[in-house]
């Protein structure tokens, strides 16, 4: 594959087949469906974005919008394998928190299976920290670890605005 534009945008209903065939290739279970996915591009509580190059979907990534709190939950992440080891997982995320900080969130927060060695290196060089781990959370009874990063910090109180007198 030669140099193209990689390209992070909004999900569209027609990407739907591809996002399906992605979880095919990437998850052996706890996949996402179809209806699933349907909801979530019509959903106004979530981030769906997808990464593309010359014209082709190979991979998405789910945020979570939970109203009432600051936290986002990054739900689900897939990149084709055929993509991985480029950056290009790199470059989601980075999307997806900024979206997230857009959505007015200050963390963000994911569960990765405790065996995905190479997810959980992504998500501490990109600055998320484990606090945390559901034991038989997937189902394969698998375990997950819990992590999270501060993806905003409120702006601060501008120590000129003090007066003394």
């Amino acid at each position: 594959m030669g140099v193209s534009e990689l390209c992070v945008r909004p999900v569209v209903v027609e990407d739907i087949d591809r996002l399906l065939e992605i979880e095919t290739i990437c998850f052996v279970s706890d996949r996402l469906s179809r209806r699933s996915f349907q909801r979530w591009v019509k959903g106004d509580n979530s981030i769906l974005l997808v990464l593309e190059t010359d014209g082709q979907v190979w991979g998405y990534g789910l945020v979570l919008l939970h109203k009432g709190t600051r936290l986002a939950r990054l739900y689900s992440i897939a990149l084709h394998p055929q993509m991985r080891g480029r950056g290009h997982a790199n470059v989601l995320m980075q999307a997806l928190e900024a979206a997230a900080v857009d959505a007015d969130r200050l963390f963000m927060r994911l569960e990765v299976a405790k065996q995905n060695q190479a997810a959980i290196q992504l998500y501490e060089r990109l600055g998320y920290r484990a606090f945390g781990e559901f034991l038989g959370y997937y189902e394969d009874h698998s375990d997950a670890l819990r992590m999270q990063k501060r993806i905003r910090y409120p702006e601060r109180v501008r120590e000129e605005s003090f007066v003394p007198w």
